[in-house]
């Protein structure tokens, strides 16, 4: 193998470009850009390496590579790359923290909603933020509110509701509202989410004083509470720019293996939020920083009008990929910016480098540890399965997916059983067969072990449904003492049972496996359970058939929430008549 690899080397061009380099099942486990190609690639395979790097290199068994024409085009494929194939070793991004955005809609008679899911084609000029948390963007969104008497409901109804009587609402539905006087609240509510609260302030001021000279001190006080919030809450850190730009800065720290990244979001001239990150440093600290910015704002965040980013970033090269100004500060207040940024990076990486190394242990050395027990080359991907029902009915099943040692919970999957028998045995079959068909039909990513949450009789109808599909993985199960806890793993063939000290990080993980599989599978069975009697209930109900079924359901959900409905919301979605009969019934039933 090293033969080979050396043999690629020296046909490796000193050009710009991507490389994949992959592991002996031929899996790409990591992805990397350079600008010089036979440089880059050759460092991986001379001298010595530490930490993750190292671990990298251990599993490298081949390597491919693309040439393009520019270092602009390898960050774009570089980026396009490592979205299609998630390599282990690239993780940047993984669990980053998304942010809200507040978003004035786009409508004749806007809104103003709390979003997190942000639609940067469709809303990219009306949404404001990002917000620290939902808390804070609900609470600026009711402040608005409060102030300007915007559209509230979603669907306008044919007649004005509360927010029309208490003077939050212009009654949009059944009155004429003139076009000016809604561009005028819209234009000021920008300003305010643009970072400018004069408008607002003065505004409340005025009104407070006229409030109290007509001697309403109840609502002269209220009036003053609200001035404080906006002053105190709302004003954020100051800094020394005079402009309102909205820009972003970049800083970090790199020590002990780790690099520390700190960004600063400011609006309005204001340091708004800032966002968190620390990872294993694999690649150069210049290219890993380069890439962990493009990646930034493929995710839930907007683009600003600037970005300011530490020397060591090719400013060009993300200035020409982002399409906006990207700034290097050598001097002046922008420098002084990014070295505070800095500083906090290295603040940020020192008090949370303790914590790291402890999630490290319980976590990738735990998951080691388990691939070392069960003697398998390689243990990167985990999926557990757990079954749930009640008396045979509402029969379920949970998956869950372990990554390198963190669950990965986009790739859970839930599997509704279609025999409502109470055999469990059955049950595993038929959820093992369907996982394991899909990933045979479709070319899925195979685990490199399956933990099933029972003994024995489990893990052979695993075992026996896997062996079908002719598929080579390791089948095991979690066995539990008379205290219902974890005690040991069953794995081989024939079957052995292998003791787990309970004070070991390697118990902690299957326990932590084991819990996350079980809540899982619960949860699911609770919600099947409960759409299952609703629908039981709402079939002694004349009138309603499967469409207004489903409705009721995706509205409602519980049995609980659809009693608290009054005749009036139960009408948005039936005739009046079957939702008189529909609450009448509801307001008899007490079944749960």
């Amino acid at each position: 193998m090293q033969n080979l690899i050396k043999e690629k080397l020296s046909l490796t061009p000193n050009k710009p470009g991507c490389y994949q380099m992959k592991n002996k099942d031929g899996v790409i486990i990591y992805v990397g850009k350079a600008k010089k190609l036979k440089n880059r690639l050759s460092s991986y395979f001379r001298g010595t390496h530490t930490g993750k790097t190292a671990k990298l290199v251990s599993e490298i068994a081949d390597f491919e590579y693309i040439v393009v024409s520019s270092e602009t085009e390898s960050l774009v494929l570089e980026i396009n790359l490592i979205k299609k194939y998630d390599p282990k070793y690239n993780i940047l991004l993984r669990d980053d923290k998304s942010y809200p955005y507040i978003e004035l809609t786009n409508e004749k008679i806007p809104r103003l909603l709390v979003v997190r899911n942000i639609n940067k084609k469709k809303n990219k000029n009306n949404l404001y933020g990002p917000y620290p948390n939902v808390t804070a963007a609900r609470n600026t969104v009711n402040l608005l509110n409060r102030i300007y008497p915007l559209r509230k409901c979603k669907n306008m109804g044919n007649k004005p509701c509360l927010y029309y009587h208490i003077n939050q609402c212009l009654g949009y539905c059944n009155h004429n509202v003139d076009n000016a006087k809604i561009d005028s609240m819209k234009e000021e509510i920008i300003h305010f989410l643009k970072g400018d609260h004069s408008f607002i302030t003065k505004k409340i001021t005025e009104e407070m004083m006229k409030e109290s000279n007509n001697l309403n001190y109840e609502k002269a006080k209220e009036l003053k509470e609200l001035l404080d919030y906006i002053n105190i809450t709302l004003v954020k850190q100051k800094v020394e720019i005079s402009d309102m730009v909205d820009r972003d800065l970049f800083g970090y720290y790199v020590s002990r293996g780790y690099m520390s990244i700190q960004v600063f979001f400011i609006r309005g001239g204001k340091i708004l939020e800032r966002h968190s990150k620390i990872f294993p440093l694999i690649d150069s600290e210049s290219e890993e920083l380069t890439r962990y910015i493009a990646s930034f704002y493929e995710k839930n965040f907007i683009l600003p009008k600037e970005i300011l980013v530490p020397d060591i970033v090719d400013s060009d090269i993300l200035e020409k990929y982002f399409n906006i100004s990207v700034k290097s500060p050598v001097k002046g207040v922008k420098y002084k910016l990014i070295e505070m940024a800095n500083k906090n990076a290295e603040i940020e990486l020192n008090n949370q480098y303790e914590l790291i190394q402890k999630d490290e242990e319980r976590t990738v050395i735990a998951n080691e540890e388990l691939r070392d027990i069960l003697k398998l080359d390689t243990l990167n991907r985990i999926e557990l399965f757990d079954n749930s029902n009640l008396f045979g009915t509402f029969n379920v099943s949970g998956m869950v997916v372990f990554k390198n040692g963190k669950p990965s919970k986009n790739d859970y999957r839930k599997f509704k059983i279609t025999n409502d028998k109470n055999d469990d045995y059955g049950t595993m079959r038929e959820a093992i067969y369907r996982r394991y068909f899909r990933v045979l039909k479709d070319g899925l990513e195979r685990p490199d072990l399956i933990i099933v949450d029972g003994g024995i009789g489990q893990i052979n109808i695993a075992r026996e449904v896997i062996d079908s599909l002719n598929l080579n993985i390791m089948v095991v199960g979690l066995k539990k003492d008379n205290k219902h806890t974890t005690d040991a793993l069953l794995a081989f063939n024939p079957i052995q049972e292998i003791k787990i000290d309970k004070t070991s990080n390697l118990f902690y993980y299957l326990e932590r496996m084991q819990d996350e599989v079980h809540n899982f599978t619960i949860s699911y069975h609770k919600n099947i359970r409960s759409k299952g009697m609703i629908e039981s209930v709402l079939d002694n109900v004349e009138g309603i058939g499967s469409k207004r079924k489903k409705e009721l359901l995706k509205k409602y959900k519980t049995i609980n929430k659809m009693k608290e409905a009054s005749k009036k919301e139960l009408e948005e979605i039936l005739p009046t008549k079957v939702a008189d009969n529909l609450h009448t019934f509801l307001s008899n039933y007490d079944g749960n």
